[in-house]
């Protein structure tokens, strides 16, 4: 495989990057996907409803390699990202948000990497950088190495301020073949991104490889509503019970003690709700003391509290420059990401 890296028909890569209302934030992540350094690239906005705003900043954008695809009505993430894979003409998928940039050799390396893989399916995935309104941190901290199951890699943390580990979607790319054979579940509004990679893995001939270099800057923490933030815990309690039968019993139990129990908390749920999410987490998985620490250390703690002791002590454990970038003060204006 690796003499195609150098031959003048390296494979074409197409990016998709799906979007709504967001004009100027998505002209900084179509630019990082122009300027990469892999040659052979089109890039595909796929406009998930009407949006005159977007529409005009992806006039003035002009080029040869962008196209756009236009949704009639909004169908949501998943909808919009199989809508590009569908119109694309690429060998090779890459995923990107409307709110995330690449770095210039994001592609190149995830090439390189293919180059060296043996499956059939190879899924590829990056370290990236978190950047908050206080803090730049690269993550995730523990590389993914196979063939450890994807969902106890995502869901099972190491220690009682480990973030778990992370596959975010504008890391991703994958052949356009597996994605056409398993699309994004179009109805699904949350978790979009492990509840493919999950389906995804359980296949045969599906590998997972992660560049560790961070390759992506993702934009998170800061004051816009997102699917993700407002989502109840409801909601994901039914997803991971959806995925049971592809999971661990442990990342059954991690999912829920933090991703359930702090949207409950978050949302103010009364003593039936945190019961009904104890019970799934106790009676339907298997509970360990780490895990036990997450549930409680999530139902109890604020967010804004627990985000900050979580910034503290990956100040004080960093011994590498891999676990916190920078740490600051909240600027007094929005902070808004720079071109790449």
């Amino acid at each position: 495989m690796q003499e195609y890296l150098s031959s003048p028909d390296r494979p074409l890569v197409s990016a998709v990057i799906p979007t709504h209302g967001r004009p100027a934030l998505l002209a900084c992540a179509v630019r990082s996907a122009l300027r990469q350094t892999w040659p052979r690239m089109e890039v595909i906005v796929v406009v998930d409803g009407p949006d005159s705003a977007t529409t005009q900043q992806l006039e003035a954008l002009a080029d040869p390699r962008l196209r756009t695809v236009y949704l009639l009505g909004s169908c949501g993430g998943g909808a919009a990202r199989n809508a590009g894979v569908r119109a694309a003409c690429g060998d090779w998928i890459a995923f990107l948000d409307d709110d995330d940039e690449w770095h210039l050799e994001k592609i190149e390396r995830q090439m390189r990497a293919i180059a060296k893989n043996r499956d059939w399916f190879p899924i590829v995935t990056c370290r990236l950088i978190a950047q908050s309104p206080t803090a730049s941190r690269v993550l995730p901290r523990r590389v993914y190495e196979p063939p450890q199951p994807v969902a106890d890699y995502l869901f099972c943390r190491s220690g009682l301020f480990d973030p778990g580990g992370l596959m975010q979607t504008s890391t991703l790319m994958a052949p356009r073949d597996l994605l056409l054979a398993i699309p994004f579940r179009e109805e699904l509004r949350l978790h979009q991104d492990w509840d493919w990679l999950i389906q995804a893995a359980a296949h045969e001939g599906v590998g997972i490889v992660m560049v560790p270099k961070p390759l992506v800057t993702w934009r998170v923490e800061d004051t816009r509503d997102s699917v993700s933030r407002n989502a109840s815990w409801q909601t994901s309690l039914a997803w991971i019970r959806e995925v049971r039968p592809l999971i661990s019993p442990r990342a059954f139990s991690s999912f829920v003690a933090v991703q359930c129990a702090w949207r409950a908390q978050r949302s103010g749920a009364g003593l039936r709700a945190r019961l009904d999410i104890l019970r799934a987490f106790l009676m339907e998985g298997h509970a360990d003391w780490l895990s036990t620490l997450h549930f409680l250390l999530f139902s109890v703690l604020p967010t804004r509290l627990r985000r900050s002791l979580r910034d503290h002590v990956s100040k004080d454990v960093d011994r590498g420059g891999l676990s916190l970038a920078f740490v600051r003060e909240p600027a007094a204006a929005r902070l808004r990401k720079s071109s790449v």
